[in-house]
Protein backbone atom coordinates (compact mmCIF):
# COMPACT_ATOMS: atom_id res chain seq x y z
CA UNK A 1 0.00 0.00 0.00
CA UNK A 2 3.01 2.69 0.79
CA UNK A 3 4.33 1.87 -2.47
CA UNK A 4 1.15 2.94 -4.63
CA UNK A 5 0.85 6.55 -2.23
CA UNK A 6 4.42 6.81 -3.01
CA UNK A 7 4.20 6.55 -6.88
CA UNK A 8 1.43 8.84 -6.73
CA UNK A 9 3.73 11.18 -5.09
CA UNK A 10 7.01 10.66 -7.46
CA UNK A 11 4.04 11.58 -10.29
CA UNK A 12 2.78 14.80 -8.89
CA UNK A 13 6.56 16.11 -7.69
CA UNK A 14 7.30 15.19 -11.57
CA UNK A 15 4.33 17.15 -12.78
CA UNK A 16 5.52 20.05 -9.98
CA UNK A 17 8.76 20.20 -11.52
CA UNK A 18 7.23 20.85 -14.91
CA UNK A 19 4.93 22.90 -14.01
CA UNK A 20 7.43 25.11 -12.13
CA UNK A 21 9.46 25.47 -15.08
CA UNK A 22 6.73 26.91 -16.73
CA UNK A 23 6.92 30.01 -14.43
CA UNK A 24 9.53 31.63 -15.88
CA UNK A 25 8.04 29.89 -20.06
CA UNK A 26 8.52 33.94 -21.36
CA UNK A 27 12.30 33.55 -20.93
CA UNK A 28 13.03 30.15 -22.36
CA UNK A 29 14.35 29.33 -25.75
CA UNK A 30 11.77 26.71 -28.04
CA UNK A 31 14.15 24.06 -27.83
CA UNK A 32 13.48 24.70 -23.42
CA UNK A 33 9.53 24.67 -23.60
CA UNK A 34 10.22 21.51 -26.03
CA UNK A 35 11.96 19.97 -23.54
CA UNK A 36 9.85 20.85 -20.12
CA UNK A 37 6.71 20.08 -21.88
CA UNK A 38 7.87 16.52 -22.90
CA UNK A 39 8.82 15.65 -19.89
CA UNK A 40 5.65 16.21 -18.43
CA UNK A 41 3.71 14.96 -20.97
CA UNK A 42 6.44 11.56 -20.94
CA UNK A 43 6.24 11.59 -16.97
CA UNK A 44 2.16 11.30 -17.20
CA UNK A 45 2.34 9.29 -20.12
CA UNK A 46 5.12 6.49 -17.98
CA UNK A 47 3.08 6.99 -14.68
CA UNK A 48 -0.28 5.65 -16.87
CA UNK A 49 1.31 2.89 -18.50
CA UNK A 50 3.17 1.23 -15.01
CA UNK A 51 0.29 2.35 -13.34
CA UNK A 52 1.63 4.66 -11.25
CA UNK A 53 5.40 3.25 -10.91
CA UNK A 54 8.50 5.51 -9.92
CA UNK A 55 10.88 3.76 -12.90
CA UNK A 56 8.11 4.30 -15.31
CA UNK A 57 7.28 8.07 -14.09
CA UNK A 58 10.95 9.49 -13.95
CA UNK A 59 11.87 7.36 -17.21
CA UNK A 60 9.14 8.90 -19.05
CA UNK A 61 10.01 11.75 -17.86
CA UNK A 62 13.71 11.84 -18.54
CA UNK A 63 13.00 10.03 -22.51
CA UNK A 64 9.82 12.55 -22.77
CA UNK A 65 12.64 15.23 -21.87
CA UNK A 66 15.24 13.82 -24.30
CA UNK A 67 12.12 13.88 -27.24
CA UNK A 68 10.90 17.36 -26.36
CA UNK A 69 14.78 18.88 -26.55
CA UNK A 70 15.78 17.16 -30.11
CA UNK A 71 11.73 18.56 -31.12
CA UNK A 72 12.75 21.65 -30.29
CA UNK A 73 16.27 21.62 -31.77
CA UNK A 74 14.50 21.51 -34.74
CA UNK A 75 12.20 24.48 -34.42
CA UNK A 76 14.29 26.99 -32.96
Amino acid sequence: MQYKKFSKLAAVMVFAGAMAGCSTWDSMTGREKAAVTGAGVGGVVGAAVTGGGVLGTVGGAAIGGVVGDQIGKHND
